[in-house]
């Protein structure tokens, strides 16, 4: 794993990332995030929440292509309050796209509300179809974590990446994040010679460095998306984390480092036979870089949306110890043993590249 430069797990092996045992607590919206969201017209009047969607009568498993099963199912409203809901959806996704204006959405029809119990948000995915060429789209309605809300604001400041979200009281919408997912690119796309493999290798060295300063953990390879487009000499490559249940929660450093996971290895392999050292280096310091300006140009938000995220309680006390005392023998330095919080452990990350 030695081609992501100067990251190492701990020598004795008790530093590597293990699968997670029970589910993350799910943590409140204190105030001050709420101002935050609602300064940026994150937080909106909605007129469906989660516990709504939560009263169903009865399920039908979703399969896929071949008749797997998906972990999804497809889940059925008495036929009354089934038209009002799919009125009340569609003007949720026309909030999502163009601000609430449903006069440019009347072709469109919610088609299906699919429900998975697997993991700890339990989301409500929507099919969005539009009836003119039936292309489908989808969106969310999760309960609304703290930690993933920071996790979506803190992809869209410091990521290339920008993200529509909304939250109201403890409802959270997210958009659908497209691309093919991390473990099934791994099985159809790594070996495919159309994509340079060099540019494969160069964009998960920059996801890696991303996810590591802004403390976002457990991106295993569904926890991921690559999106690929077609360019005049050949495809671009960009990885998209679409979880963000683990943001700053882990005290285990290489928690927040994508190299180290198992069901990663076969990424890491690739890279270590397409990439040298030297070529890593460069990439990694591209990334923080571009981390630097992005977070000088968010117009202080970042600033805002720390001050919150150090205040707030989003991990166990334990945790915080442990990970700003990993950080501290990571960087080589003391400063990450006064930070109190995991809001004020990514500031510190980002101080660091400044360094």
């Amino acid at each position: 794993m030695a081609f992501f430069p100067n990251y190492s797990p701990d020598p004795a092996g008790g530093d590597l990332p293990v699968a997670l045992t029970r589910r993350k607590p799910s943590y409140p919206i204190s105030a001050p995030l709420r101002g935050y969201l609602s300064r940026y017209r994150r937080e909106l009047e909605l007129p469906v929440s989660y516990e709504r969607l939560r009263s169903f009568d009865e399920t039908i498993p979703v399969a896929d292509d071949l008749g797997h099963d998906t972990l999804w199912e497809s889940v059925l409203y008495p036929p009354d309050e089934m038209a009002t809901l799919k009125e009340d959806l569609k003007y949720i996704y026309a909030l999502l796209k163009v601000d609430g204006d449903l006069s440019v959405m009347e072709h469109l029809y919610i088609d299906r509300v699919d429900f998975c119990s697997f993991g700890n948000s339990m989301p409500f995915r929507i099919r969005i179809v539009n009836s003119i060429n039936e292309n489908p789209d989808y969106f969310y309605i999760k309960r609304a974590d703290a930690s993933r809300v920071y996790g979506l604001e803190l992809e869209h400041l410091l990521s290339p990446n920008r993200l529509n979200y909304v939250t109201h009281a403890s409802t959270l919408i997210e958009e659908h994040i497209a691309g093919v997912p991390g473990d099934v690119f791994i099985k159809r796309w790594l070996g495919n010679r159309e994509i340079k493999p060099i540019r494969i290798a160069k964009e998960l060295v920059k996801f890696n460095e991303r996810c590591f300063i802004r403390l976002l953990g457990d991106m295993r390879s569904y926890n991921f998306v690559v999106v690929l487009t077609p360019d005049f000499e050949g495809w671009q490559v960009r990885v998209r984390a679409m979880d963000f249940d683990q943001q700053s929660y882990s005290g285990g450093r290489t928690f927040y480092l994508p190299q180290f996971f198992k069901d990663n290895l076969p990424l890491v392999e690739f890279c270590t036979r397409e990439l040298d050292i030297k070529t890593a280096y460069q990439y990694q310091r591209e990334e923080r870089t571009l981390l630097i300006q992005r977070a000088e140009g968010s117009g202080g938000r970042l600033d805002l949306l720390l001050d919150a995220m150090a205040d707030d309680p989003i991990a166990p006390e334990e945790n915080v110890i442990q990970l700003r005392q990993g950080l501290a023998e990571h960087f080589h330095a003391d400063s990450y043993l006064r930070c109190e919080s995991m809001g004020a452990l990514v500031r510190e990350n980002l101080r660091q590249l400044r360094v």
